[in-house]
């Protein structure tokens, strides 16, 4: 595999083309990608449908969006509906 030089050349290039002030932020999004993944893996072994592919048994319901009485919806660009005519 590698040895001791190898990686340290190897993470000498890293600091040197991603700059010592991006690291840190770089290892932090890593480890919460690294939770992440762990969190959603354990979620799909236990199978409690929480994540998505969780086998939930049964989809939501599709909702309605239905107007109350007294509201106006008005078009400004000139389309079909909006009252104005185009020419």
């Amino acid at each position: 595999m590698f040895g001791i030089s190898e990686i340290a050349l190897i993470l000498i290039v890293v600091v040197v083309l991603l700059g010592a002030k991006k690291l840190p932020e770089l290892a932090r999004s890593m480890g919460k990608s690294a939770r992440i993944l762990k969190s959603e893996a354990r979620a799909m072994k236990t199978g409690d449908g929480t994540g998505p592919g969780g086998g939930a048994s049964e989809p939501p319901a599709p909702r309605t969006i239905r107007a109350a009485p007294g509201d106006v919806i008005s078009r400004t660009d000139g389309g079909p509906g909006s009252g104005t005519t185009r020419t």
